[in-house]
């Protein structure tokens, strides 16, 4: 006679010889046919952390490794234990490169127990994994990531045409990236308000990397310093495979700037290009001025407090000003050595997805079993991307909610100029605007 499963299994139940290989084969619910979820829970990272973008990326993942420490030492998950899983994206340049990216993310895609991925901290970055984490999905939350046509479209903030790349990064037409910090369509404005109307200056001459970031920063300067009354007097792309800048730097002193603007990070064509600025004496003095991918240690300590004024803006919030960040700024140094401008903003990264994970918990979604689990990851992933979405969360960089597209509501920029802190190169703090 031929019978059911369900019957084969109702008989199996009664037979004590047989009970334990049964089982499992009758049980319901959850991934992994039934057998239990996992009680470890991956976050993931992938940051710039050695080479030339060690000053940027290496706080930045020590602040999101402090965040998941303490979650584990306060039971802040009870019954799970939390795993860092970070991945250093610089590739053979000893720079960001976004072919590593998009391989760490697939990696830790691969990893059905990593339930999210604190990063990337470039924009360029950003474009070769997006696809892939959207397509997971997986969340991202970067804590440095500002080229606004990451989540953007339009004309107005330079993200139609070729600009236009919300279809091809989001290719599911859902949101699965996050960030926190400040977008180049108001970092870029920022900075070119601030050099024209409380600095005086008046002529600019603009320097890009090519990248995604630095051209789209530099965009936007120019044509807010144009709104404002300025004049640009030209604007030069150099790759960051350039090594000599002495010839375009003689160029430019030619037009007379009152500032040089780079739009790049101290590891393409920032920290040269100041450093080759006192070769060429019409610049000696001239002013230098650039986003926050030239605001690190390493460009402080490279370029010194020789010659012309440098300043710079982070898209965030500066921690030191705020009371809720420092319990966080002490703990943190007393652990790490390098601190940055990001530390906070990964810390609160990762704090983010520690209450989304807590948030998918508390509505009965199951972790995947094990590491190959690969179909309970997709719904658990997925929790956790609905519990981001909704998130109202006030950290060690303020509060942050997240727009329809993935944005942070707390648009800060923080403004610094380069001094002798501490009697040693470093960036001091100037001012900061928060935005509507």
């Amino acid at each position: 006679m031929r019978r059911s499963w369900s019957r084969i299994c109702a008989l199996a139940l009664g037979l004590p010889l047989l009970l334990t290989i049964f089982l499992a084969a009758c049980g319901a619910g959850g991934g992994g046919g039934g057998a239990t979820p996992s009680t470890t829970i991956k976050i993931g990272s992938d940051l710039p952390v050695s080479g030339k973008d060690t000053s940027s990326g290496l706080p930045a993942q020590n602040g999101a490794a402090l965040a998941i420490k303490q979650a584990n030492d306060s039971n802040a998950i009870p019954g799970y234990k939390l795993v860092f899983v970070p991945k250093d994206d610089v590739g053979p340049s000893g720079a960001h490169d976004p072919a590593v990216g998009k391989k760490n993310v697939d990696d830790l895609i691969g990893d059905a127990l990593v339930a999210g991925i604190v990063g990337p901290f470039n924009s360029s970055v950003a474009k070769s994994e997006m696809p892939d984490a959207n397509k997971a999905p997986i969340a991202l939350i970067s804590p440095a990531n500002t080229n606004q046509c990451l989540t953007q479209e339009g004309a107005d903030i330079g993200c139609s045409g070729a600009n236009d790349l919300v279809p091809s990064l989001r290719p599911t037409s859902k949101v699965t990236y996050f960030r926190i910090a400040t977008t180049d369509n108001h970092q870029g404005a920022v900075i070119a308000d601030y050099l024209y109307q409380k600095k005086g200056l008046k002529t600019v001459y603009i320097f890009d990397d090519t990248e995604t970031y630095g051209a789209g920063i530099a965009n936007v300067f120019e044509q807010e310093w144009k709104k404002d009354g300025g004049t640009v007097l030209d604007h030069k792309s150099l790759p960051s495979s350039t090594t000599s800048f002495v010839q375009s730097l003689t160029v430019a002193a030619s037009t007379k700037p009152d500032a040089i603007f780079c739009g790049c990070t101290d590891s393409t064509i920032g920290t040269p290009l100041r450093q080759q600025m006192l070769q060429v004496g019409a610049l000696k003095n001239t002013p230098f001025a650039g986003g926050d991918g030239i605001q690190t240690s390493g460009f402080a300590t490279a370029v010194g407090v020789t010659g012309g004024p440098a300043y710079s803006t982070v898209a965030a919030v500066n921690p030191d000003t705020l009371p809720s960040a420092q319990d966080f700024i002490k703990t943190y140094k007393a652990t790490y050595t390098l601190y940055g401008a990001y530390a906070a903003g990964a810390y609160d990264c990762a704090k983010i997805y520690i209450q989304a994970i807590k948030t998918a918990l508390d509505k009965g979604v199951k972790t995947p079993v094990d590491s190959n689990d690969a179909t309970q990851a997709k719904v658990f992933r997925q929790a956790v991307i609905d519990a981001i979405q909704h998130i109202d969360y006030s950290g060690v960089t303020g509060h942050h909610t997240f727009d329809m597209n993935g944005d942070t509501t707390d648009k800060v920029i923080a403004i610094y100029q380069l001094a002798l802190v501490n009697g040693k190169p470093d960036w001091k703090f100037v001012d900061q605007l928060t935005l509507p």
